[in-house]
């Protein structure tokens, strides 16, 4: 304690000497003039810091692990160099503001003998730091995405775990009360709150962040490089696979990932399943962007509003999610066949925007991103497992886990029928063994009802035994809890059968009747 108050007063003493000699008036140190004790106080100074730096006519460095014995020049880089590099100093998450908000930085010695400035050194800087050279340079913060920003404070450490988040609030521009104790995940969720809350671009993603996405790490990965990648037009990325396979998943991970790293980036998503759909998406499109005529219900009309929107989105930067694109067609005609060049005017053609397309078509897929196509397979047994265990509610016993082999096996490592069958599991608290059971029942009825199950399914795409197996078990289960729900189902069928096939509510309902599969 004593050695602290010792290398405190020394720090002390140092700047009120160099702030005397560089004629300043006042100076400021945020370990003695903050009250720690006072949280109001403490709150409004770690939301206020960021900018008193930058406002600072200079910021001290006082570097009491890098010793120097005489007036550093440049021939004598080599006697500071080494413990320049390993000084604690880079590895705080507080003296990230300090490095990077001020104009002027300037490096001392423990014996206060000046090293050199933020100018100066700026190359050994963005080697020690990998902060980018325009950034130390004080270029402004809103070129560089939310994600890189935060990547600078990834290797520091705080001393209060909250604080790992709260260094990073001026460096994003975001403010926000400090709750000591509420734990850096908690901190980490109420910053992404505000930078959604302070993000100038409007955005449309329907469907929340799957917190149990696994198994696409490799896909995820490369379609996150891909994005912005053409430097002469529009980026087109098609991710195609058999239904099931976790398209949609895939891409609702990435429209969340890039509205989390790039507040300035819109993300808006189109259910293409049809052209009426379609012509809905771009109306809310046009409702967020305040575009006139979106509430027209004429086709010409919305043709020409989907042309605004278009246009629109062309000056500025965006991504676009053109969800189930199988069976669609943006001409006038009657046409149930897909056209994608049709569907390509339709697009805003800039560098600035990047489209992801979903299909189970692969010559869909070939047109619309010929040079960009990720093919999705089924799951491995072993990443299946895993995106198993994540669904469930509980942890699966050992004897349980040799069971969940061999279900998944049945299910054929699709990820949309491993989900159902795990929140159906947890939902019931059914063993694993009962559900397959139960599984083995539902998917013989599905057997018999199959050619009516696929009728309202474009092009037969893909809803294969193991997800309407899975689904009619499911329901089975809804209706043995609560009859009522399930007749709200019928009624959500009847009204749209995209989202909910009304045959396998009716084939599900007569298994649990007691019916045999022939009995229409």
């Amino acid at each position: 304690m004593y050695k602290e108050k010792e290398e405190g007063y020394k720090k002390l003493m140092f700047c009120a000497r160099q702030a005397a000699q560089d004629e300043l008036q006042y100076f400021w140190i945020d370990t003695c003039c903050i009250d720690r004790w006072n949280n109001n106080e403490r709150s409004r100074a770690i939301n206020s810091m960021f900018q008193w730096y930058k406002n600072a006519t200079r910021c001290y460095v006082f570097l009491s692990d890098v010793s120097v014995s005489t007036a550093t020049k440049l021939a004598q880089r080599s006697d500071w160099e080494a413990s320049f590099r390993a000084s604690a100093w880079f590895t705080r998450g507080w003296t990230l503001q300090e490095l990077i908000a001020p104009l002027s930085v300037e490096f001392f010695s423990r014996e206060g003998l000046r090293i050199g400035d933020k100018t100066s050194l700026d190359q050994l800087l963005h080697t020690i730091t990998s902060i980018p050279l325009a950034a130390l340079r004080n270029c402004l913060l809103n070129q560089f995405s939310t994600s890189e920003r935060m990547r600078w404070a990834e290797n520091r450490v705080t001393t209060e775990e909250e604080d790992i988040v709260y260094c990073l609030l001026g460096l994003l521009s975001v403010s926000m009360p400090a709750t000591y104790g509420e734990g850096q995940e908690s901190a980490l969720e109420r910053l992404q709150a505000e930078i959604q809350g302070v993000s100038s671009a409007p955005s449309i993603i329907p469907f929340s962040r799957n917190k149990s996405f696994v198994g696409r790490e490799p896909q995820l990965a490369e379609l996150e490089a891909k994005l912005f990648s053409n430097k002469q037009s529009t980026t087109t990325l098609a991710i195609v696979g058999p239904g099931g396979t976790g398209k949609s998943q895939l891409a609702l991970e990435v429209a969340h990932r890039a509205r989390q790293h790039n507040i300035d980036c819109a993300v808006f998503w189109i259910d293409a399943s049809y052209k009426d759909s379609l012509y809905q998406s771009y109306a809310s499109v046009a409702q967020k962007l305040s575009i006139s005529g979106w509430n027209n219900s004429d086709l010409a009309d919305m043709k020409q509003v989907t042309k605004y929107c278009v246009a629109e989105l062309r000056e500025r930067q965006c991504l676009l999610v053109f969800d189930n694109v199988d069976d669609i067609t943006l001409l006038s005609g009657s046409s149930s066949t897909v056209d994608a060049t049709s569907l390509a005017d339709y697009l805003p053609q800039s560098t600035r925007c990047s489209v992801i397309f979903t299909t189970t078509s692969t010559k869909i897929a070939k047109t619309l991103a010929p040079q960009n196509i990720i093919a999705l397979q089924k799951l491995t047994a072993e990443t299946a497992l895993r995106m198993l265990q994540n669904s469930l509610s509980k942890p699966l016993s050992p004897m349980e886990q040799q069971q969940s082999v061999l279900l998944l096996k049945e299910l054929l490592y699709l990820p949309i029928a491993i989900v159902h069958a795990a929140a159906c599991i947890s939902a019931s608290e059914m063993t694993m063994q009962e559900y397959a059971t139960q599984l083995d029942k539902h998917k013989s009825i599905v057997h018999e009802y199959n050619n009516d199950l696929l009728e309202h399914r474009p092009q037969n795409c893909g809803l294969e035994s193991p997800i309407a197996a899975t689904l009619s078990l499911s329901i089975s289960q809804v209706r043995h809890r609560n009859a009522i729900a399930v007749d709200y189902l019928f009624l959500a069928a009847c009204v749209d059968r995209k989202d909910i096939a009304l045959d396998l509510l009716e084939a599900s309902m007569r298994l649990s009747l007691g019916a045999q599969p022939n009995q229409h």
